[in-house]
């Protein structure tokens, strides 16, 4: 399967403190990935070889906030080492990822959630193709067969949460699972997968869209007919607003889309996401977006790291897939974003913030969890645009 990231192993020997990170123009991806490479082995440490999975830091307790392997997080831990182990070369950051797959492993046969496309694709998909072990083709392609078991057909989409029998919740988030199916459509040669994505793609193209191009958190349709039966608001701040990481999995899912089908319809929605983001009247200057681009407390609304870290990954993505003035444009914002997030006010010190690398990103506000916190999957889509941003800046 062909990736933007490349493999670069490079050793580090400088030491340096956040404030080097940031610099005018071009980021110093170098000096962030070997500071993200530093927190994470800090966090390793502070999980001290148990079997838990870490998901926040709690700062008036002073300690990490953990999970088993169902929560829906657990693979961003061991994917970002993969990552870091990619661009640093250090074996101790490998080593922590293998020990947590083995953790991650019962989950092949999770039936119970859509999101073993996070769980066992960002940690599976990313340490089998930097160095490939048996049995990990079967373990991602066993997870593919439990994602798909979630389908329906009268629906036309993979099934997000478990509700009641009249229920069926599809969230925009499902969107970034149906990478392991392409993957799993390519490893077997089964159609069968390649056709459930685009079907639940093209479904969520439909249904889930507004006129201006934002989206919809969630939709309930009835299993029995496959109408809708009303919109949710899901984390955002109604079921009418543009919830910002809803957005950034649009945008980083369409794009994904477009790059195994070239299906022109995928990426022009990409491309509409991108624009109603960056063009957003409340969207801030430094592009780390409000955790809800229509919060009723704007400008003093919380911003959500995790939402600028996926878009910026995605718009990196984006770039190559277009040309002139918009390559240039989503390129830059995706720099800018790297800019910001890289600085002091983002990126924590080593060995603080429980070993996480960024700050300040918000969960679920509606809620009351993991506000204001930092997020695995903020640091996974972090270090992945970081990577992605190096193999654009390197190539020749």
């Amino acid at each position: 399967m062909k990736k933007i990231i490349l493999l670069f192993v490079v050793a580090f020997v400088c030491v340096f403190s956040t404030g080097d990170l940031f610099a005018k123009g071009k980021v110093k991806v170098d000096k962030a990935l070997e500071h993200a490479a530093r927190q994470y082995l800090y966090m390793r440490d502070e999980l001290k070889g148990t079997n838990q999975f870490p998901k926040t830091y709690d700062k008036h307790m002073q300690r990490l906030k953990t999970s088993n392997s169902e929560w829906w997080c657990s693979g961003f831990y061991p994917g970002t080492l993969f990552y870091l182990y990619e661009e640093t070369g250090n074996e101790e950051l490998y080593a922590e990822g293998v020990r947590m797959l083995k953790l991650l492993e019962p989950e092949q046969y999770n039936v119970n959630t859509h999101d073993v496309g996070f769980m066992m694709y960002c940690s599976y998909g990313n340490a089998n193709r930097i160095a490939p072990k048996s049995g990990y083709k079967d373990i991602m392609v066993n997870s593919a067969r439990s994602l798909i078991t979630r389908f329906s057909p009268v629906v036309g989409c993979i099934k997000s949460h478990n509700r009641g029998s009249d229920d069926y919740v599809v969230i925009i988030d499902n969107m970034m699972n149906l990478e392991l199916l392409f993957w799993a459509a390519q490893a077997t040669g089964d159609s069968t997968f390649y056709d459930i994505a685009v079907k639940h793609a093209d479904t969520t193209l439909k249904n889930h869209f507004r006129a201006d191009n934002s989206l919809y958190h969630g939709l309930n349709y009835n299993p029995k007919t496959g109408t809708i039966k009303h919109y949710q608001g899901g984390q955002g701040f109604s079921e009418k607003s543009a919830w910002a990481r809803g957005q950034a999995w649009g945008l980083y899912g369409y794009t994904m889309m477009y790059r195994f089908t070239k299906k022109p319809e995928y990426l022009e929605q990409a491309i509409k996401i991108a624009e109603f983001v960056l063009n957003h009247s409340n969207m801030p200057k430094d592009l780390i977006p409000y955790w809800d681009y229509n919060a009723p407390d704007i400008p003093d609304a919380l911003r959500d790291a995790s939402a600028a870290a996926i878009n910026c990954s995605g718009l990196l993505e984006l770039s190559q897939y277009v040309s002139g003035d918009k390559a240039k444009k989503y390129y830059k914002a995706a720099e800018k974003m790297l800019q910001t997030l890289s600085s002091p006010v983002y990126t924590a010190e080593v060995g603080t913030n429980g070993g996480f690398i960024l700050k300040h990103s918000v969960g679920n506000i509606p809620s009351g969890t993991e506000v204001d916190v930092p997020l695995t999957y903020a640091d996974y889509y972090y270090v992945e645009a970081l990577c992605r941003y190096k193999s654009l800046v390197d190539k020749p």
